[in-house]
Formats: structure tokens, C-alpha cells, sequence
């Protein structure tokens, strides 16, 4: 990193040393790269993206961004989850093809993403030839080392729709306390959990009709083998405390094998050698990270896909994901890895829920906001901020509270960031064409400044996102502080005082810059206009070099230019 300098000579030296020196300082950067991958959990293909699906993947990609502006080597996938028996059901229900269904799904999920610009490198389908080709080698890996067993198991049939019955689709009495029309896993009312032929007066949730038991021969990844190396993973670092505490509960009351295999019909990948048979959807969808990966080498050309998931790959691979399935995340899906001779993740990054209001969404309460209809009405940077202000690497919950939503977009970004741009960039306009100092007048101011650059940095590569906000805005009150000090309005008025006003105001205008190259991966379509009109990439290298005797772009207009969407389009 280039030290930052503190008079003015040094300040000269050092643009001019980061200029004539702009190549080796790339090469040096580039030698250092770390290759990443990114992903965020699978979306199912039944319904809608909705503003507790953004959490995961506004954090995600504020990670993604800021490792891109650090120069690292990133790749950001994600991919659609299409299999299942919910999603067989509501094609047919929709009178079409389950292929059908899932592509418009697909297309309606890519185009919310975008909305919310979410710099996906790669959008695919569990439902691929990469992701056939990939469950069915590692499939026939674990089986040849012997961790495949079958068995034949009794289960809940439907004689009417002639199918085996998931727990979701069974319905009745609960055995605990009686309350009526509950699922066959577990009640909502009391909370107790069962066995679905446990219900009193079980029916099936797709016909009506009552289930009969069945006998099928089913087939069981071995999960137990895989305590020791769990046990050790989970508490490498690989989990947040909070989630690695509660691996060891799982321990505690024993790993289960663990049945990977559904019978026809159903909408899937058919086990190979065992026709009739379909790989259950929780088996497929993590492997679809790396059909989606696949996928983005072979339409690249330039990327190893076995240097990033080979046994002792030296890449950094990372999931994010919501706590309602962490134990698919950390138990099997490691174990599957290094069952079939991959390498696992360095961290899974588990993230609480979305409350509205203080409570849950709720469709009946008009809390529950799909993304297609925010972006219908807000700008999406203003989500983006709000969420990143308050979330942290933590698993805690985050409360979307509408008032202060509102409050905080304005207080913190309109008034305090672009406001700073806006106060200084009329009178560079007006008074001196657009054109910035020759030198800078407060070299101490920018040093601080910039050197918050290595915390501001620490806490974004740590997803303790709510504290790089909170540095970035004190920085913004400091920054407006100087402006209010030297009051440039009054200096306009006064008599051979064009060079304090110009120097004030390029002060002023660095300053901004530095904020919104710290703002760049929380809101990016901001940063962009930003760049518009200071001329400039904004770049962290570029954060201990001074923005001197240059012309703004669209001076006179910078405050619409930057303006946020705070209203319908």
C-alpha cells in the first residue's frame, strides 16, 4: 500500500509516483490475487424473489464487489433450484410442462437480481446437463467407496395420484395437541415434530384421498462415517460460533443416514443403474453450485474448474446462505465433497431472517414485499444501503422498519454524501469551469481520510458491513463539518478570495470521492454516476492519490445526476 503524505510537495510526489507507476503497481497486485468463489443459496422455482431472498444476496454481493475493487480474482454464481415434487405439482397444476414452468421462473428471478444489481457472474439451472453430469459422478464416487447403502423403508402412498407422499403433503390431526389440519412433519401450534404416520386421520394434501403404507427400496448416503471429519470442519472457522455450537447438538444426538433417493413420479435426475428412481432435490441443488460454475468455464474458456474444486485447491470458496438450512450446508454437503474427493468450503456464511415492521412478512398484512414490486416504486441503492447499515456477521435477524428505512437513506446518503458533492461542485463550476486546484489545501484532513481505508477494508472482508457504514458516515459528518467551517457560500461573496473559495471547494470534491470509493460496493449505481462526474474510476489504489487539476464532468448538475429514486419512476 502507498503511504499517505502529508505536504504538499509530498502530495505532488505521490500522484505523480502512483501515475508513472500505475503498471508495476498492477503487476504487483495481480501477483497477489486471491481466487474466489462466491456463492449465494438457490432460489426455488416456484415462487417469487421476495425482500428477505435480497438480504443474502445484497450481502453477498457488497462482499463480491469489494474483493473486485481490491483486484482480487472473483467468481459470483448462483443458479435456480428446479426439482421436486412441489415443483411437478404446480406445473401441473399450471396445465404445463415442469421445464416450461422453470424457465419462466428462471427468467422472472434473473431479471429481479438485475433490478437490484446483483453482479452475478453466472445464473443457471440445477435442472442442467452440468448438474446431471456432476450429481451422477458424484453419486457413483460415494457408491464405489461404500457410502451407498439401500434399504427398503414403508412410507405414506396416495392411491389416487398413485405417488409417494413428502411430509409437506400429508395432512391431519396432531398426535401432541390435537389442533387440526397440520403438515406431517410438524405442528405450528404446539410445535411438536413426528413422523407423518403418526397424524390421526392423515389425508393427502394433493388428492383428499387417505394414504395408505407402501414398502419401496430406498437408497441412503452414510453420513455417520463422516462424524470425525465433521466435527473438525465445523469447528475450523468454517462456521460462524453461533452455527458451530449447534453442529455440536447435532452431534450429540447422532448423524443419521441420510435418504437421497425419491420414486417416480417426480421431477429430477434418475439415479443411474436404477430406473424409477430420482435423486431426492436436496442431493442435487448444492451440487448445482458447481454445475453453475461448470457452466461459467466452458462459456469462458479461461477458467480451471478443477482449480477451484479439486481436493487440495488453494482457491477460497464461500456460500452464503439462510439459517433455515444450515444442516444441509454443514453436514451433508461437506461430507458428500469429501466423500467424492473434493475440496470443501471455507466458510458457509449463515444470515438471519427479514422481519417487517418487527414481524415476520406476511402476505395478509401486506408486509410481504416481493422485489418486483419494490423496484416498481424505490431505487433499489436505497435497500441496498439500508440492509448493509445493519447487518453484520452475525446470525441475527434484520428488521426492515419503513420509517426509519426512510429517514435513514435520506439523513445518512442524500444529505450527507451527495449533499457534499453538490455543496462544492456549483461554485467549481460557476467560478472556475469545472477545473479543480493545482494544489490541495488540507493534506492532514485527507490523510485521515484515507487511512481509514485498512478498517473500512478489515470490516468489509469480515461482513461486519453496519461498522464500515458507520465509519463511512462519520467520515461524511467530518467532511460536511469543513465545508460548514469554511463556509465557501461566504467566501464566494468576499473579494480576492477565488483561490481559498477553488481550494475549499476541491477539499470538499476529494473528499466525496473518497466516500463513494468506500460506498462503491454498497451502492454501485451511484458510484457509477459519481464517476460520471468526477471524471474518474474510483478505485482503492486511487484512495492515497489526490484528485488535483482535473475538470469535473457535469458540474453544474451534479446533484440530479446523483439524486437517488426515492419515489415512483
Amino acid at each position: 500500500m502507498l503511504p499517505v503524505f502529508q505536504t504538499q510537495y509530498q502530495v505532488r510526489f505521490a500522484n505523480d509516483f502512483f501515475h508513472h507507476h500505475q503498471e508495476r503497481i498492477i503487476r504487483i497486485m495481480a501477483a497477489n490475487q486471491r481466487n474466489i468463489l462466491v456463492t449465494c443459496a438457490l432460489p426455488y422455482a416456484n415462487g417469487s424473489i421476495h425482500l428477505g431472498h435480497m438480504l443474502e444476496h445484497i450481502q453477498a454481493d457488497v462482499w463480491v464487489r469489494y474483493q473486485r475493487l481490491r483486484g482480487n480474482n472473483i467468481h459470483f454464481i448462483c443458479a435456480d433450484d428446479a426439482h421436486g415434487t412441489p415443483i411437478m405439482l404446480k406445473a401441473q397444476q399450471l396445465s404445463m410442462e415442469p421445464e416450461q414452468m422453470i424457465a419462466g421462473v428462471q427468467k422472472e428471478h434473473e431479471a429481479d437480481f438485475a433490478g437490484f444489481d446483483i453482479s452475478f457472474d453466472n445464473y443457471h439451472s440445477t435442472h442442467s446437463d452440468e448438474n446431471r453430469e456432476l450429481a451422477s459422478y458424484i453419486y457413483n464416487q460415494l457408491k464405489n467407496s461404500g457410502y451407498i447403502t439401500s434399504r427398503t423403508i414403508s412410507q405414506l402412498f396416495d392411491p389416487e395420484k398413485e405417488m409417494f407422499l413428502p411430509d409437506r403433503f400429508v395432512k391431519g390431526t396432531c398426535p401432541n395437541c390435537k389442533a387440526e389440519d397440520q403438515y406431517g412433519d410438524n405442528c405450528d401450534v404446539c410445535g411438536a415434530t413426528y413422523s407423518p404416520t403418526e397424524l390421526i386421520d392423515p389425508k393427502s394434501a394433493v388428492s383428499g384421498a387417505t394414504p395408505v403404507m407402501k414398502d419401496s427400496v430406498h437408497f441412503f448416503f452414510d453420513l455417520p462415517q463422516f462424524e470425525s471429519m465433521l466435527k473438525t470442519w465445523t469447528k475450523s472457522g468454517a462456521l460462524q460460533d453461533e452455527m458451530a455450537n449447534k453442529m455440536g447438538e447435532w452431534f450429540e444426538s447422532g448423524l443419521q443416514q441420510w435418504d437421497i433417493s425419491r420414486d417416480a413420479p417426480y421431477f429430477g435426475f434418475e439415479i443411474p443403474g436404477e430406473p424409477g428412481k430420482f435423486f431426492y432435490v436436496w442431493l442435487d441443488a448444492p451440487i448445482g453450485y458447481m454445475g453453475s460454475f461448470k457452466n461459467l468455464c466452458e462459456k469462458r474458456g479461461d477458467i480451471d474448474f478443477d482449480a477451484f474444486w479439486k481436493a487440495d485447491s488453494d482457491a477460497e470458496l464461500y456460500h452464503f446462505i439462510g439459517k433455515d438450512i444450515v444442516y444441509f450446508h454443514s453436514l451433508f454437503w461437506p461430507a458428500m465433497l469429501e466423500g467424492a474427493g473434493f475440496r470443501k468450503p471455507n466458510k458457509v456464511n449463515v444470515h438471519g431472517y427479514v422481519t417487517v415492521n418487527g414481524a415476520k412478512m406476511s402476505k395478509s398484512k401486506g408486509t410481504f414485499i416481493k422485489a418486483a414490486t419494490y423496484l416498481k416504486h424505490l431505487d433499489p441503492e436505497c435497500l441496498r444501503y439500508y440492509y448493509t447499515a445493519k447487518l453484520n456477521n452475525r446470525i441475527d435477524d434484520l428488521d426492515l422498519n419503513l420509517e426509519d428505512f426512510v429517514q435513514r437513506v435520506n439523513a445518512d446518503i442524500v444529505n450527507k454524501v451527495v449533499n457534499l458533492a453538490s455543496r462544492n461542485a456549483g461554485f467549481i463550476a460557476k467560478r472556475f469551469d469545472g477545473e479543480l486546484s493545482a494544489e490541495f489545501a488540507e493534506p492532514a484532513l485527507y490523510a485521515e481520510f484515507a487511512e481509514a481505508a485498512d478498517r473500512i477494508g478489515n470490516f468489509y472482508e469480515n461482513r461486519e458491513y453496519s461498522r464500515a457504514v458507520r465509519e463511512i458516515i462519520a467520515l461524511a459528518d467530518k467532511a460536511n463539518q469543513y465545508v460548514d467551517e469554511k463556509a465557501p457560500w461566504v467566501v464566494a461573496k468576499q473579494e480576492g478570495q477565488e483561490k481559498a473559495l477553488q481550494d475549499i471547494c476541491t477539499v470538499g470534491i476529494n473528499l466525496f470521492r473518497v466516500l463513494m470509493t468506500y460506498l462503491k460496493p454498497v451502492m454501485p449505481k451511484l458510484a457509477e454516476r459519481a464517476e460520471g462526474f468526477l471524471n474518474e474510476t474510483l478505485t482503492w489504489e486511487a484512495l492515497h492519490s489526490l484528485w488535483l487539476a482535473i475538470r469535473l464532468l457535469h458540474s453544474r448538475h451534479c446533484s440530479a445526476a446523483l439524486i437517488l429514486r426515492t419515489s415512483k419512476r
